[in-house]
């Protein structure tokens, strides 16, 4: 490989709090344009930021997902960022610093070349601004400070990515995780979840080379297409002579194409110093403890544990671990059919479902089939009442709505065939009627044997059992 692709990114994850992280304005979605910023989001003189707790245990139990208490810093302190920006009605930003709340952790992940973790730099609290509308308003732009001083957690990775789909599948992992412990909704449309990407490239072994970083990606997708589009950008700049500048980007999906912002700043531009309106955030132990203690089981620890006591392999246990509702969804399927048949409940869920649900477009959350409908057809596969192929239509019935599995079982007249002195005499008719496939088996040809299964199920109109049927057929042929 001549060139190897260096990334980094940096995340930010909106915390699900109800109010802002500095004042009492309300943080909810799609309100009227400023009817959400108070006097102290908008900077009016003589305020001062009071933080909020619930942003603050939002970031610990962030931590201690990643690293455990080691990674938390039971002092940490604010910080002003200063930069000028219509958006910014301070003319600084409240972030975090030197003394961020979280330093360390790692974030490990399934990719196609195995398990791949990725290092934590830090994760810090700050607000976020407000926007700058540039549509109708008649060659103006406005601002809208709804979401100046949302609270925002930002997830800094050291550069362990080598690929566009590396750095997807940690967003994902990311995304997964802020989720599943409850720190942020995981909205991408909405904000709420958005990447920053610093790309840069260079011939394996060498220094790291000048990176670029392209700003607030809000999906997956575009989170792919801007690292492989910047990185060629990059390799092809070098390769005809010229240098990269380090700057900030923007991704553009109509074109597919990066394009300069600025040149990029460094800390010292920013000029941070510690806000003097607001303290130390000192942590105790003991609340550390607390929020620990208040943790759902993690996405590893729930993969191992399907591994160990299902015995699932580890591609399905990283799929049904991608969310919590995924992984709810599961258990409650499996508590039903019993852990000797959960994994044949991990395949529906990962094929049947899984299928069904991206045909519809919809999240499991949203499934018309719920987990108690899908283990009583597992149940009926289980118990020889239909076959799997069966299974299917079943499954296809109970999806439209029409009932549960033994509802639609009854109303179609689909139960399976199993009685074996029935099939016995199913068995000797097709025997008697197909001398020529006999005949055919018995010098060695295997594929007379199939054609005599499929006669067999022919004659049940598909419903006999197709286990008991070849173990009828192998036992008749070899007298």
């Amino acid at each position: 490989m001549d060139w190897e692709i260096v990334i980094g990114l940096e995340t930010h994850a909106q915390l699900s709090t109800v109010s802002k992280i500095f004042s009492g304005a309300a943080t909810q979605f799609g309100a009227a344009p400023n009817t959400q910023a108070c006097a102290v989001d908008v900077a009016l003189p003589g305020v001062l930021p009071v933080l909020n707790k619930g942003a603050v245990e939002r970031a610990v139990r962030f931590g201690l997902s990643v690293g455990g208490p080691e990674v938390i810093n039971c002092r940490s302190v604010f910080a002003r960022k200063n930069y000028f920006y219509p958006d910014l009605p301070k003319g600084y930003q409240i972030s975090q610093y030197e003394l961020p709340i979280v330093t360390g952790g790692a974030i490990s992940f399934l990719t196609g070349d195995g398990e791949k973790t990725v290092r934590l730099t830090r994760a810090h609290l700050e607000e976020d601004a407000g926007k700058s509308l540039h549509e109708d308003f008649h060659g103006m732009s406005g601002i809208d400070l709804n979401r100046a001083g949302t609270p925002l957690l930002e997830i800094v990775t050291e550069p362990d990515m080598r690929s566009a789909e590396e750095a997807v599948a940690y967003a994902k992992a990311l995304h997964a995780l802020v989720r599943w412990i409850g720190i942020c909704d995981g909205n991408m449309q909405e904000g709420s979840f958005r990447c920053d990407a610093n790309v840069s490239v260079r011939r394996p072994g060498a220094p790291l080379g000048t990176r670029r970083e392209i700003k607030n990606l809000n999906s997956f997708r575009f989170l792919q297409q801007a690292i492989e589009y910047e990185a060629r950008w990059q390799i092809e700049t070098l390769r005809d002579g010229g240098s990269i500048q380090q700057a900030t980007v923007l991704f553009d999906p109509d074109t597919g194409e990066t394009r300069m912002m600025r040149t990029k700043e460094d800390a010292h531009d920013y000029r941070y110093f510690p806000d003097p309106d607001l303290l130390p955030l000192v942590i105790d132990p003991e609340t550390i403890e607390q929020i620990k203690s208040e943790l759902p089981e993690l996405p590893a620890a729930k993969r191992e544990r399907y591994r160990q006591k299902f015995g699932l392999p580890s591609a399905f246990a990283a799929s049904l671990t991608q969310s919590i509702e995924v992984a709810s969804y599961f258990e409650a399927a499996a508590a039903e059919v019993g852990s000797d048949n959960a994994k044949l409940a991990a395949n529906w869920i990962l094929v049947e479902l899984a299928g069904s649900l991206n045909s519809a477009g919809i999240d499991i959350s949203a499934s018309p089939v719920s987990s108690k409908q899908l283990a009583g057809l597992l149940l009926r596969i289980r118990d020889n009442t239909i076959s799997g192929k069966m299974a299917k239509g079943v499954f296809d019935a109970m999806w439209a709505g029409e009932g549960d599995a033994d509802s639609v079982i009854e109303k179609r007249g689909l139960k399976q065939i199993s009685d074996t002195g029935e099939l016995e005499k199913i068995v000797d008719g097709v025997l008697a009627a197909n001398p020529k496939s006999v005949e055919e088996y018995r010098a060695g040809k295997e594929k007379a044997f199939n054609a005599l299964v499929g006669q067999a199920m022919k004659a049940t109109r598909g419903k006999g059992n197709p286990a008991q049927i070849n173990e009828i057929l192998k036992k008749k042929l070899a007298g």
